[in-house]
């Protein structure tokens, strides 16, 4: 069994190389919730729901979120709203996009959750239903909320993740990150972790991403009793992050910018760590931080080579 702890994009396009390599269904994917939300009354995942959509080939591959095709009819027809709501409302809010065919995914985990069904039953659910064999399996089925401390004139205040990220287009500066409730909130994998043949850290952001799945009790000390057997992709190559905040955020939060900085991160819990051949330079230097490294070309442009960057995280997780 092979477990993968994964946040958005990247990790969900490195999982389309993995499932080339290996039988999807020996592949179990770990992922992060602390981004979830709720809007118009609606349970939104969107790291689950960006994995689920890119290994079905249904992601829209421009955006790189919600699906190919889409249409906006409902965020469209809710600007009519926003002159007669209240102030103090957060109805019908538009600066957060569902698209009308996405929509229908999350209509169906919010009812099943009202039911009773455990996030992690939902989310198996939908995995099924759009082809997927890998087991997918949300980080808690409790409430975890990745909150930001962003700095706006000189002052600091604290938003929700998905107003730092979607809102404000995660162009303020951050003074801080926090995970609510992560202390108490059990993980649903800690028994994989033990029995995994091989435990890879995608190429996801390691503070918003993975923070919040290593936040959750006992996390970290399973990783670290399992290190020999973790790999990590960087997900910064030459300094920067190929899509996203990451290398802002690593600097602004005190880390540095570069495979150096994140292999400083999973140093603690993870024995190899995966750079780009942009980066080869660095090899010494992440080696220093008492970890393997391997180099290789991680930027996934075509299936072959993701599904080369899969094939040789295994070989270096299985050496």
């Amino acid at each position: 069994m092979i477990t993968v702890l994964a946040g958005g994009v990247g990790a969900a396009r490195f999982l389309r190389g993995l499932v080339l390599e290996v039988d999807p269904t020996e592949i179990s994917v770990v992922v992060n919730t602390g981004d979830d939300t709720i809007m118009h009354g609606l349970n939104i995942s969107p790291d689950l729901d960006t994995v689920t959509y890119t290994v079905a080939n249904a992601i829209d591959p421009d955006r790189g979120w919600g699906l190919a095709n889409e249409s906006w009819q409902v965020m469209e027809s809710l600007v009519r709203y926003q002159d007669v709501k209240p102030q103090s409302s957060g109805a019908a809010g538009t600066w957060f996009n569902l698209g009308d065919r996405d929509l229908a995914t999350h209509l169906y985990r919010t009812a099943r959750i009202a039911e009773g069904a455990t996030l992690a039953t939902v989310t198996q659910e939908i995995a099924r239903a759009w082809g997927l064999n890998f087991r997918m399996i949300p980080m808690s089925n409790d409430i975890v909320s990745t909150k930001v401390d962003i700095v706006e004139d000189g002052h600091v205040s604290t938003v929700s993740f998905q107003e730092y990220f979607v809102q404000l287009r995660h162009g303020v500066p951050v003074a801080g990150v926090q995970f609510v409730g992560a202390s108490t909130a059990q993980p649903t994998f800690l028994d994989l972790l033990d029995t995994s043949e091989a435990i890879i850290i995608a190429p996801s952001n390691p503070i918003v991403s993975l923070g919040p799945i290593r936040a959750l009790s006992g996390v970290d000390q399973a990783l670290a009793s399992n290190r020999d057997r973790v790999v990590a992709i960087s997900p910064i190559v030459a300094g920067s992050a190929l899509k996203g905040p990451a290398d802002r955020m690593l600097t602004e939060l005190g880390h540095e910018a570069s495979v150096v900085g994140v292999a400083r991160i999973y140093a603690p819990v993870c024995s190899t760590l995966v750079i780009d051949q942009q980066d080869e330079a660095l090899q010494n230097a992440v080696e220093r931080e008492g970890m393997k490294c391997v180099i290789t070309d991680t930027i996934m442009r075509t299936p072959e080579i993701t599904q080369e960057l899969a094939r040789k995280v295994l070989q270096a997780a299985r050496s």
